[in-house]
This record gives C-alpha cells, sequence and structure tokens, in this order.
C-alpha cells in the first residue's frame, strides 16, 4: 500500500509539476546550470535525474550534429513528460537523445571517463551522500571533462526552521529537535561543496545566488505544491506521529500567522551550482579504497541517521551572488498555488509521512482542547521575538 501511494504521488507531481513548481523551483536552478554552459562537437552528454526535461531541451538546442545526450530518472512517469517534450521540438527533438527509467543509486551503471559533460539539476540533494554521488558523476565523465550539479545550500528555509526551532525548545520536543537539528545539517555550504569536489578530482567553482518566496498565509505556505511535494514530509517525520505530529503542528501554524499577521511569510532559498572540470591527472583523496568500484571512499562522509535527505525542489530570485561574492538583485516570487487535496491515512514516520493530514489546516479547525494554555494567548505569540 504503501509503494502505491508513493507511485501515485509521482504520477501526480510529473502532472502539476512544469505549471506549479518548475516556475518557482527547477527552472530558477536550472538556468544557474545554463550559464555558460558549452557542449563540444560531437560531445557526448549525461543528465542524471532528468525530470520533466529541463534542462535537457535547453541542452538540447547547444548541441551540434553527432553529439548524444543520455536522460536518465528513476521515475518513468517523470520521463514521459520529457520524451514529449522533446517530440515537441521537431527535427531539434531528433538529435541523438536517448531515455533511460534508472536510479543513480547506489552508483551510475556508465563506464568510466565517458561523457564530455555531466549535469545534474537538483538531483544531488535527493542522494543520502551527496560526496559520493559527486565522485560517481566525476568518474564518469572524460579527463578534462565538466560536472555541473545544482542543489539548495546551507540557510535555504532558515524563516520557517528558525520558528520550528523555537516551537520545539518551547514545548520541549527535544527528540524532534534533535532530528531538526541534524536535517538542517544536512544543508551544505558552499566550502563543503567545493571540498567534496576536490575529494572527486574536479576544480571546483561554485556560483550561489540567494532569492526569496512569498506565501500569503501558513496554510498556503503548507498547500503550496512546491512545500508539499519538496520538504513538508520531512518536516513531518522530524516532528513525530500520531498525535505529536498534529500538536507541533498546531504550534507552527499559530506561530507563523502570529508572527506575520497579514503579511505575507517569506523564505529564502541559497541556491548553488557546483562547476567542476575534470583533472586530467587523478589526486585521489585520503580515504578507504573501495575494492567494489575502485574509487576512494573518504571519511568525513555523513552518518546514515535515518532521517531523509534534505528537500530537492524550490525558484528566478531576490539577490543574487556572484562567485566573488557581489551581489545580483532579482525579483522575489509570489507563489500562487491551486490548492491540493491533503494527504490522508495512518502516519508511520519510518514509511510514510506523506500519510498524515495536518488537522491544523482542516477547514473550520479550531485549537484541540488540549493544547489549551489559559496563560497563554491563543494566537500563539506567546513565542519569543
Amino acid at each position: 500500500m504503501t509503494v502505491q501511494k508513493r507511485s501515485l504521488k509521482v504520477e501526480k507531481l510529473a502532472r502539476i509539476y512544469d505549471d506549479e513548481i518548475a516556475p518557482v523551483w527547477g527552472t530558477r536552478f536550472g538556468k544557474m546550470l545554463l550559464r555558460n554552459l558549452y557542449v563540444p562537437p560531437r560531445g557526448q552528454v549525461l543528465d542524471v535525474s532528468c525530470g520533466t526535461g529541463y534542462p535537457l531541451v535547453e541542452i538540447l538546442r547547444r548541441m551540434s550534429e553527432g553529439s548524444r545526450v543520455i536522460a536518465i530518472d528513476a521515475s518513468s512517469a517523470m520521463l514521459d513528460v520529457a520524451r514529449k517534450k522533446v517530440a515537441d521540438l521537431g527535427p531539434l527533438g531528433k538529435k541523438g537523445v536517448f531515455f533511460r527509467t534508472e536510479s543513480p543509486l547506489p552508483k551510475l551503471s556508465f563506464a568510466d571517463d565517458v561523457y564530455d559533460l555531466v549535469v545534474c539539476n537538483l538531483g544531488l540533494a535527493e542522494m543520502p551522500e551527496m560526496d559520493g554521488a559527486l565522485r560517481d558523476f566525476a568518474r564518469v565523465a572524460k579527463k578534462g571533462g565538466e560536472v555541473r550539479c545544482t542543489l539548495p545550500l546551507t540557510g535555504s528555509f532558515q524563516e520557517f526552521h528558525d520558528i520550528y526551532r523555537e516551537v520545539l525548545v518551547k514545548h520541549d520536543k527535544h527528540d524532534s529537535l534533535n532530528r531538526l537539528e541534524a536535517y538542517i545539517a544536512r544543508y551544505p555550504t558552499a566550502e563543503q561543496c567545493a571540498r567534496w569536489m576536490e575529494q572527486a578530482g574536479l576544480e571546483p567553482d561554485i556560483e550561489v545566488e540567494e532569492f526569496s518566496l512569498l506565501f500569503k498565509s501558513s496554510r498556503e505556505f503548507f498547500f503550496a505544491p512546491v512545500i508539499e511535494f519538496g520538504p513538508l514530509n520531512d518536516w513531518k517525520i522530524i516532528a513525530g506521529g500520531g498525535q505529536e505530529l498534529q500538536d507541533v503542528f498546531w504550534y507552527i501554524k499559530e506561530a507563523i500567522d502570529a508572527y506575520f499577521g497579514s503579511r505575507a511569510f517569506q523564505v529564502t532559498v541559497i541556491a548553488g551550482c557546483l562547476i567542476g572540470r575534470k583533472r586530467e591527472l587523478m589526486i585521489p583523496a585520503e580515504g578507504v579504497d573501495d575494492v567494489d568500484t575502485g574509487r576512494i571512499e573518504v571519511v568525513e562522509s555523513m552518518e546514515a541517521d535515518g532521517l531523509p535527505p534534505p528537500p530537492a525542489e524550490l525558484a528566478d530570485g531576490s539577490v543574487r551572488r556572484d562567485r566573488e561574492g557581489s551581489v545580483r538583485t532579482a525579483e522575489i516570487d509570489i507563489v500562487e498555488i491551486e490548492e491540493l487535496a491533503a494527504p490522508t491515512g495512518e502516519f508511520d514516520p519510518l514509511v510514510d509521512g506523506d500519510a498524515a493530514s495536518l488537522d491544523a489546516f482542516a477547514e473550520g479547525a479550531r485549537r484541540p482542547e488540549h493544547l489549551i494554555d489559559p496563560a497563554d494567548p491563543p494566537d500563539g505569540s506567546d513565542l519569543d521575538d
């Protein structure tokens, strides 16, 4: 039943992604990936976790005759959308494009030193060990070839994480607080990504852009597809299960609405684009040899603590910083949503966090009596400033 629910959710995501999520998330990261991108003549390209086909279709426009791109994704539903996009390109879509339903985990199925260009728009953050995935991307790239990946960096969703942390501290939810801190720590810094690239044998170049998303209310925030199909499931798992989950989200809802009132709730996203050229002479990092693949497993890799990886999906933005750290301006996106039905069912924090609907956002919902403390204001405004 759990597998069936997830399959249905992926199919629904494939249907709404381009209209509801891509404009404020995938396209924005994809534009960073495409900036100054060059495909050499007769180049061989690998697109990992290609999703619904962006930036794949733009890469096709830059390819010459004789070039070839292999596009892989674990979701056949997402690939179906990508195939249609390519077919709609007409003659341009008849270039050498090959789709394959395939997961990049535990490792890519391709041989070493094959591709002139390896790209991955937002897929890297979905992988349990991002440093290991980067080494695998570098492995299949040719010497002198290029690897480009985008992902959200540390500081993303900070406004929400701060409120979440404050709620957990105030209500003595120590286990959930530990899970939240471990989850936040999974967003890497630009410096950490640079180290991973060095260890993968890539010459690191990282571009960082900052942008903001605006939501009209806490309800709009939690039911926006970019959140519902992105980090919301992870946030539920952090809260726990059953009534504890419901109570935590009541407090979070009230805190957001108390802090922002009639103002929009703004969250920041720090977008990173990792650009690395594979060195002609590989210098392995210190670590333990992986006898199965011949690669180096770096001792620094993150621990498996049972938590999900950080979210991989959001937005064209508010402040941009180039690689020298200079600020570049861009607009703030106001997320307009088409409300989706809230998921229902029994919640198991280790199996399917999406199964739990949030009571705080049901029509006409009122704060449960067991949460009412006569000493507290009813709107959650007792939280510290």
